[in-house]
């Protein structure tokens, strides 16, 4: 029986990075660096910052986590997560570009497509050839896919998909979206590879936003769009399977950027607060302000730990799998409730990512806040970066799963489903 680890051994746990990590996240940051001006001048301007694919394609962070097999670095996720914690510090516009476009994108590729499908599909978003979205969320239809109401009709050699869909990631930039929907006979969610050049799609940016203005989100409208037999992904009716193992990518993302969101937060509040003068002082000597710091200093390192916690059980989940696939052709068929292994593992990482993503998120948001109101009116505009963390970290707690959806969904893995309240 493979059980799932709980760090029994507390003398293994470690924390530390490899020289391997260390070089690749310092080229991580020097992107981001340079970066810096043209993301804060697309973001006063409401745009898509256009370096970024190319920039970050040069160190091949646009395949961190996919195998080399495709053109990705097959780096392990604590990897991929470590690069999100810096890309957030830069800039949670800039995070979420790589959630739709790696952990809630290529990810899905990864862990259910053919090997057909990844060589058509995959090879071609690591290199930057291709942007990739996530299409799940439906004006009726957020917390609760289930309910969605885009569907799809099996017309022998090809399927013809109708629906709606919004606050797409990436949505107006995309290449190549998955996307899920209900067919008309049996009612059960499949999941697909779309083209978005294919006849039948329209894509209107969402615009007016809060937050997170230099990320591309669309509303997509499928009118009867012809989506060919071999851009089903895995088997029919598996589509909330998938849409749920990829939000716990997902919610990875998002508590990995609200760390750098934390992060940043503090060196700006701490910098200033060494600077500005306020009745005679520092404001680094009032104890209100140190009330403001510690607080962030916290969060910082007890959402890092829960964070980093999540990657090593959503590993050890991805491991298994692809041993599966080399072990048994037809691994498919066998992920499913009776694999009692493959079960626990991804319940485990379902579990501990949601936490991270609940706690990390919110904390992120109160770190925003205070870092406001500690610089006060110097950080009324979007020209300062913690106004911009404001902003941004606002969305986290609603994309990715609602917190107040999450915290139910964390109280319903302690009581068991008898007590699910939602």
């Amino acid at each position: 029986m493979f059980y799932v680890s709980h760090y029994r051994n507390l003398s293994q746990m470690n924390f530390d990075t490899s020289t391997e990590q260390d070089e690749f996240i310092s080229r991580v940051n020097n992107v981001c660096r340079n970066l810096r001006e043209s993301e804060e001048r697309a973001y006063l301007e409401e745009k898509f910052d256009d370096k970024l694919v190319p920039e970050f394609g040069k160190i091949g962070m646009l395949g961190c986590p996919i195998s080399t097999k495709y053109g990705g670095l097959g780096y392990d996720i604590l990897t991929y997560i470590l690069a999100l914690e810096r890309i957030g510090e830069e800039s949670s516009s800039m995070r979420t570009f790589f959630s739709a476009h790696t952990s809630i994108g290529q990810m899905v590729l990864q862990s259910w497509a053919n090997e057909e499908q990844k060589k058509n599909h995959l090879s071609r978003t690591t290199d930057g050839r291709s942007v990739m979205g996530f299409a799940l969320t439906e004006p009726e239809a957020g917390s609760d896919p289930s309910l969605m109401v885009s569907n799809y009709e099996d017309k022998g050699d090809h399927y013809v998909l109708s629906g709606k869909k919004h606050w797409i990631g990436n949505g107006t930039i995309a290449n190549i979206i998955t996307t899920y929907a209900r067919d008309k006979v049996t009612g059960k969610i499949s999941a697909f590879i779309v083209d978005m050049n294919s006849p039948g799609i329209h894509a209107v940016e969402m615009k007016h936003k809060l937050g997170l203005l230099t990320v591309k989100n669309a509303e997509i409208s499928f009118y009867e769009c012809k989506i060919p037999k071999e851009n089903l992904l895995a088997m029919p009716g598996w589509g909330l399977s998938i849409a749920y193992s990829a939000l716990i990518d997902g919610r990875l993302s998002v508590a990995a950027g609200s760390i750098g969101v934390m992060r940043d937060c503090l060196t700006e509040t701490v910098r200033h607060s060494k600077e500005r003068k306020q009745h005679g002082s520092l404001l680094g000597k009032k104890q209100l302000i140190q009330h403001h710091i510690s607080k962030i200093a916290v969060a910082v390192e007890s959402s890092r730990w829960l964070t980093y916690r999540a990657a090593s059980a959503r590993q050890k989940l991805h491991d298994y799998v692809e041993n599966m696939k080399i072990d048994d052709m037809d691994w498919q068929s066998k992920l499913n409730r009776k694999n009692l292994d493959y079960s626990m593992l991804r319940s485990e990482a379902d579990r501990l990512a949601t936490i991270a993503k609940f706690h990390a998120s919110n904390a992120a948001f109160d770190a925003a806040n205070r870092s406001v109101q500690i610089f006060g009116s110097y950080a009324y505009q979007k020209t300062a970066r913690v106004a911009r963390h404001f902003l941004d970290s606002r969305a986290t707690t609603i994309y990715e799963g609602a917190n107040e959806v999450l915290e139910l969904k964390i109280s319903a893995d302690i009581f068991g489903e008898g007590f699910r309240s939602y």
